[in-house]
């Protein structure tokens, strides 16, 4: 038991006939199996928290830097006005991507750690989608995107502003991997079963080798945006499934990619 508890679990007890000396040995040796993965486990997430933090500092370091530069620029009074309202205009942008950052940690936070007390309820499907497209119909129009909405009358029972949300997050990946002109379109239907969303865009798709890896934090894909976080969809499926829904993504034969949003039918 001293090398167990010195870390040493690579222990092998003799045999003994049936009895006391017996049961004790199978009761030592679930025990020390037990501490076995649990010290794999917490050196598993050991390594995960230090990635995390990492992958933290990296996206908090590059708009810290853009924004202590622009500061100096600003503090030259040799600098003309045009260029000055150029660099506030830059810096008030960084402003804003730090703050949707922080926000996105600190929701990714309490979901990890079940803190968070969804309102769920039934709610219409399309006026779910509707609320989700809100904030993104200017830049939509901006890049000449089509936004079309498929929902029917249909119900579906979710937290309607986290939910949204994560909804949010998964079309505005869509838009930004879909060129000008392009289309995104919602859908939604039901079974006895779920109630289903799709958002489809006609952009190039996901890359194969991005597939597996692509609702993982932090993870940016071979043709992610280059101010992308990597944390929208990581949010997305982490909102899903603490209602017991579900989140994937492939690839349509036909071209595009599509995202596939499913919640279990519950009758309240």
């Amino acid at each position: 038991m001293k090398r167990v508890n010195g870390g040493d679990y690579s222990i092998e007890l003799p045999d003994t006939v049936e009895g006391e000396l017996s049961i004790l040995k199978s009761e030592i040796y679930k025990v020390t199996m037990s501490l076995r993965e649990q010290n794999e486990r917490l050196k598993k997430e050991k390594l995960q928290l230090a990635d995390s933090l990492s992958d933290i500092s990296h996206q908090f370091k590059t708009p810290l830097t853009s924004m202590s530069i622009m500061t100096d620029l600003l503090l030259d009074g040799r600098l003309d006005e045009i260029r000055r309202a150029e660099f506030t205009g830059q810096l008030s942008r960084q402003l804003e991507r730090l703050t949707w950052l922080t926000d996105a940690l600190l929701k990714l936070s309490r979901l990890d750690a079940g803190a968070i007390s969804f309102n769920r309820r039934n709610i219409r499907t399309r006026e779910l989608i509707e609320k989700a497209c809100d904030p993104l119909l200017i830049p939509a129009e901006l890049k000449n995107q089509a936004l079309s909405i498929e929902a029917g009358d249909g119900i579906i029972y979710c937290d309607p502003d986290w939910t949204a949300e994560a909804l949010l997050n998964i079309i505005k990946n869509c838009m930004e991997h879909t060129p000008a002109g392009g289309k995104i379109g919602i859908t939604a239907s039901a079974n006895v079963l779920f109630t289903e969303i799709r958002v489809r865009d006609s952009g190039t798709g996901i890359d194969k080798a991005d597939l597996p890896h692509i609702f993982h934090r932090f993870y940016k894909g071979r043709n992610a945006a280059r101010n992308s976080a990597g944390i929208g969809l990581a949010m997305a499926k982490a909102i899903s499934e603490a209602q017991d829904g579900a989140l994937e993504a492939k690839n349509p034969p036909d071209g595009g990619a599509e995202f596939i949003m499913r919640f279990p039918k519950v009758t309240v």
